[in-house]
């Protein structure tokens, strides 16, 4: 008699999820354009939040578009790709929270942030999360005017006479909109 063997059952090896997400990342010594440079050759989409800012030479004045917050990048491919670019770009680095888990942000979130930024809008105010509790606010979405369909939270913010909706990456940056009128608002 042949007794029958019993195989343990062996679970599929499971790689970690490896999908295209919107990291938040920093450069070292203001290289946030020429990291942007470089990954947009290689095909991978990136944002660097810009403004304009009067730039001095001389005694000429201009016009021009610089970065919100020197070093900040976000990247938007799959982690193995991000790690492959950074093989040649060793000034660029993911940027964590307290656990020390990378900063990824929602694609939506993420979506709403840079369409507000693109918009180069001068009533825009930029800070830095801790500095508005957000937890304080209504979450809104935007149902008319220039910022239609964004979602953020309606609350005051230092610095503005209105309360205004602030589109916030945790840890990372938080935007608030120019003033908009309370008609056109509802919440979420």
């Amino acid at each position: 008699m042949n007794p029958e063997i019993e195989l343990p059952i062996i679970p599929p090896i499971r790689k970690p999820d490896d999908s295209v997400r919107w990291y938040a990342m920093r450069v070292t010594y203001r290289r946030e354009l020429k990291a942007q440079e470089e990954l947009k050759e290689r095909g991978i989409e990136c944002f660097v939040p810009m403004r304009y800012a009067i730039k001095v030479s001389g005694k000429a004045h201009k016009k021009a578009l610089v970065p919100i917050v020197s070093s900040l990048i976000f990247v938007h491919a799959q982690q193995s790709v991000i790690q492959e670019a950074k093989r040649s770009m060793p000034f660029l680095q993911y940027m964590t929270n307290k656990a020390h888990d990378k900063i990824v942000v929602p694609d939506a979130q993420m979506g709403h942030f840079i369409a507000a930024c693109g918009t180069y809008n001068e009533s825009l105010m930029f800070f830095d999360p801790s500095e508005i509790n957000l937890a304080k606010g209504t979450r809104v979405r935007v149902i008319g005017g220039d910022f239609e369909g964004y979602e953020g939270v309606f609350v005051k913010v230092k610095g503005a006479r209105d309360r205004r909706v602030v589109i916030a990456i945790q840890g990372v940056i938080a935007v608030a909109m120019a003033t908009i009128h309370p008609d056109l608002i509802q919440p979420c």
